[in-house]
């Protein structure tokens, strides 16, 4: 692997990242500051490039409670009628992809 582009994990994340903003284009524009915010800022994952696997794992870690958290909020959009069930079919099937690999990564690196 050369770069953090290679990762299956990061190209996916990437995708999911691009299907929230494009869906949180339909949210009230009340909301720009409030959920639409925090849904963003918990949609971006990080973790590759860090110098130590101690501190990679720890940075998977968050990144896997920052989908966690996106997922919560998503669900929350749902609720308030911001979004429809159907709107999130390609995003939770990203987001349950990306969270098995983060689970595998975490637990490989963490031996």
């Amino acid at each position: 692997m050369k770069s953090y582009r290679d990762l299956i994990v990061w190209q996916k994340s990437v995708d999911m990242v691009t299907h929230v903003y494009r869906l949180l284009k339909r949210f009230p524009e009340d909301e720009k500051y409030g959920l639409t915010s925090q849904i963003k800022r918990s949609a971006v994952l990080e973790g590759y490039g860090r110098n130590y696997t101690k501190e990679y794992v720890w940075f998977l870690n968050i990144s896997r409670g920052s989908l966690y958290e996106m997922q919560t909020q998503l669900q929350i959009a749902i609720n308030l009628e911001f979004l429809k069930s159907n709107d999130l079919i390609d995003v939770n099937h990203l987001s349950l992809q990306i969270e098995k690999m983060l689970n595998s990564l975490i637990k490989k690196l963490a031996v």
